[in-house]
């Protein structure tokens, strides 16, 4: 038999039921924790009839802000949107023109910069400041009995120049163009001061089958150097390489022509 001061035997306090409101807590906790299928699409309908309800009293709100106004204001509204969005079409379509204008000026400076570009590399080629390479000839004049004079080499020159040659170099050293000049002694020929012997090789670039004939015509390069003993091989090739330059020097006296 127990007395009153003896302690409540642990199974009877664990089957003593709870209180009401500890477990409706225990059930909202139990369900925010691991909510069911059915409960989540029902807080999935309610926010969409939430977003429903706001957009409907916003579109409410819209049409109560014309809804007091008369007809004759309804039309000035009106024709005060007509006349902002002419407005907007207007500055569009600017818009769009200057974008047009940009780039066409774009385009255009871009296509003056290659020509520039394009062109100073043609001039840098005919005028000796830049290497070149093409296909050409690779000619060598060989003075075997010494009875070959400058006069040969010069009619050679003259010939690839009238038959289009584009850039021409004496045995890989000296640049041919327009100013270039030539000299002779005892121990061969001097082009722009440098001393060359036999053999001397013209590497020269242009259309092969156009120069190559152009040295051998009756009378022409070939028939001169042979005539004094000499001898003459022309080699075409896909690919001759130019690559001595000449240093240009300012002009003295010359000034561009200012059209008047």
């Amino acid at each position: 038999m127990s007395t009153p001061n003896d302690p409540i035997p642990t199974d009877r306090r664990a089957d003593s039921p709870a209180l009401p409101g500890t477990q409706a807590r225990r059930r909202v906790m139990a369900a925010l924790r691991h909510p069911s299928r059915n409960q989540l699409m029902s807080a999935l309908l309610v926010g969409l009839l939430g977003f429903a309800m706001v957009t409907q009293v916003t579109s409410y709100q819209a049409r109560d802000a014309y809804s007091g106004l008369r007809a004759s204001e309804l039309v000035q509204v009106l024709n005060g949107l007509n006349v902002e969005n002419r407005r907007a079409e207007q500055e569009v379509s600017k818009l769009e023109k200057d974008k047009d204008r940009l780039l066409n000026s774009t385009r255009k400076s871009q296509v003056a910069v290659d020509a520039a570009k394009e062109e100073a590399i043609t001039l840098g080629i005919l005028a000796g400041t830049l290497p070149a390479q093409g296909p050409g000839l690779r000619i060598t004049v060989t003075n075997q009995a010494n009875r070959l004079t400058l006069n040969h080499l010069l009619d050679g020159i003259q010939e690839l120049r009238d038959a289009g040659a584009e850039a021409m170099e004496f045995n890989d050293t000296v640049r041919v163009v327009a100013s270039t000049w030539f000299d002779s002694n005892e121990s061969g020929i001097v082009v722009d001061g440098r001393r060359l012997s036999s053999p001397y090789i013209i590497d020269v670039i242009g259309d092969p089958e156009t120069l190559g004939p152009a040295l051998q015509v009756p009378g022409g390069f070939v028939f001169d150097v042979e005539s004094d003993q000499g001898t003459v091989k022309i080699e075409q090739l896909d690919k001759v390489v130019v690559g001595s330059i000449i240093t240009l020097k300012s002009p003295d006296f010359a000034q561009p022509d200012s059209g008047q």
